[in-house]
C-alpha cells in the first residue's frame, strides 16, 4: 500500500512538471509568435513622411490662429518660434485674408471704434454715424452687432421727390443736383437716358457697348439673365441692364454720398458690401459680373486675387466676367494682374489696353471680356 501510495506521489509530481514544462513552452512560443507579428506589421505600416507632419503641424498652427481672437502673447511667441523652426509655415494669404473675409471675424481688432459704435440707447432711435459704419465695414466688422435701437427714416419721403427719401444731414452735399454738380461722372443723375447712354457708346477700344456685348453672348449661345456689377456706384450699369431684362445686382459703398439709396431709388437691389467680403450668392449662379473701375491696383495683390476666385465662384460655366477700364501700371499689368487673371483659365472674349492720358508712372486702363469654360 505504501508503495502504491510513493509511486502514485511520483506520478502526480511527474505530470505537474510536464504540465509546467508545457505550459513554459506554450508561453514561449506565444510570446515569439506576437513579437513576429508586431515587428512583421510594424514593417508592413510606412512611417509619415516628415513633410505632411509639417503640413500637419502648419494647419494647426493656422486653426489656432483663426480659432483664437485674443491670444496670449506668451502663446504667441512659442507658435511663432515653433513655425520659424519649422521648414514650411502657414501660407501669409490665408492669414491675412481671414481677417478681411469672414463676417464679422474682425470686429474684436478695432475695440475703439466697435465700443463708439455699441454706445447707443437700447429701443431708441441709432445714432447718425454712417461714417463710423463705413469705417467698420471696410475692417471687416460686417454684418454689424446693433440689435436693440430702430434705424432713422426720412422725414418726409414721396415717390415724385428724390431727394426727400435720404437722409441729407450724413453727406456734404444736400440733394442729387449738388452731386451732379460735384461728381459729373459717378451717375447720380438718375434719368433712365442717362445711364443707358452710358453704356451705348463706341469711342474707344476700351468701350465694350452693351448692345455688342449682348450680341457676343448670343453668338455664343449664352443666356444673359442675372448679373452683379462689382463697386456699381448709383447702379447706371443695372439701370441700362434692366432696360433689357437683365437683372444686375449692384454693390456699393456710401462713401460720402447716398449710393446705396439711389440704386434702390431706381428700383434695383444695392448690396452694401465691400470688395474683400465673400460676395452672398450662391455658386455658380451668376451669369455676367462686371468689375467696374472700383477694382483696381489699389486692392492688395492678395485679397484681389481671393476676389477673383470667388468671382469664379459665382459665375456658371460660360458666364462673363468683365473688366472694365481695370486701372494698373502697365509693368504691374504685364508681371502681376495678367498672370493673376490667366490663373481662372478664361477665354479671352476681348483684351483691350490703352495708355492713361498724361500718364507720369506709365498707368494704363484694360478692358477684358473673358469667359468661363463651360465644363471642368
Amino acid at each position: 500500500m505504501a508503495g502504491f501510495t510513493m509511486s502514485l506521489n511520483l506520478l502526480l509530481l511527474v505530470a505537474m512538471v510536464a504540465t509546467n514544462i508545457l505550459s513554459l513552452y506554450h508561453l514561449s512560443s506565444t510570446t515569439n509568435f506576437f513579437q513576429s507579428t508586431v515587428k512583421s506589421t510594424q514593417a508592413s505600416v510606412p512611417t509619415v513622411p516628415d513633410h505632411l507632419l509639417r503640413q500637419l503641424h502648419t494647419i494647426r498652427a493656422a486653426i489656432n490662429h483663426l480659432t483664437t481672437h485674443q491670444p496670449d502673447k506668451s502663446t504667441s511667441t512659442i507658435t511663432s518660434r515653433t513655425a520659424a523652426s519649422s521648414s514650411s509655415s502657414a501660407p501669409k494669404e490665408l492669414l491675412i485674408y481671414s481677417k478681411l473675409s469672414p463676417i464679422a471675424s474682425s470686429c474684436h481688432n478695432y475695440p475703439d471704434l466697435l465700443h463708439e459704435y455699441m454706445n447707443y440707447t437700447p429701443f431708441s432711435l441709432c445714432p447718425s454715424d454712417t461714417d463710423l459704419v463705413e469705417k467698420l465695414i471696410l475692417r471687416g466688422c460686417h454684418p454689424l452687432p446693433r440689435r436693440r435701437c430702430f434705424s432713422r427714416t426720412p422725414r418726409n419721403p414721396s415717390d415724385s421727390k428724390p431727394e426727400s427719401n435720404v437722409i441729407w444731414s450724413y453727406y456734404s452735399c444736400k440733394s442729387f443736383d449738388c452731386l451732379v454738380t460735384k461728381f459729373p461722372d459717378l451717375g447720380f443723375d438718375l434719368s433712365l437716358e442717362k445711364s443707358k447712354s452710358q453704356f451705348s457708346v463706341y469711342k474707344s477700344e476700351l468701350d465694350l457697348p452693351i448692345s455688342q456685348l449682348l450680341q457676343i453672348a448670343k453668338s455664343a449661345n449664352s443666356v444673359l439673365r442675372l448679373g452683379i456689377d462689382v463697386g456699381g456706384g448709383t447702379g447706371s450699369f443695372a439701370a441700362a441692364m434692366k432696360a433689357r431684362n437683365v437683372t444686375v445686382l449692384t454693390t456699393t459703398m456710401n462713401f460720402n454720398a447716398p449710393y446705396s439709396e439711389a440704386v434702390a431709388m431706381r428700383g434695383l437691389v444695392p448690396l452694401h458690401v465691400p470688395l474683400q467680403q465673400r460676395l452672398p450668392v450662391f455658386d455658380g449662379v451668376v451669369d455676367l459680373v462686371r468689375c467696374g473701375r472700383a477694382v483696381n491696383r489699389w486692392i492688395p495683390v492678395t485679397v484681389m486675387e481671393f476676389f477673383f476666385f470667388d468671382l469664379d465662384r459665382i459665375l456658371r460655366g460660360g458666364g462673363y466676367l468683365w473688366l472694365d477700364r481695370f486701372f494698373s501700371k502697365k509693368v504691374d499689368l504685364e508681371n502681376v494682374y495678367a498672370p493673376m487673371i490667366g490663373k481662372l483659365g478664361y477665354k479671352k472674349v476681348k483684351w483691350a489696353v490703352a495708355d492713361k492720358k498724361d500718364s507720369k508712372h506709365g498707368e494704363v486702363f484694360l478692358t477684358a471680356l473673358l469667359q468661363k469654360p463651360v465644363a471642368r
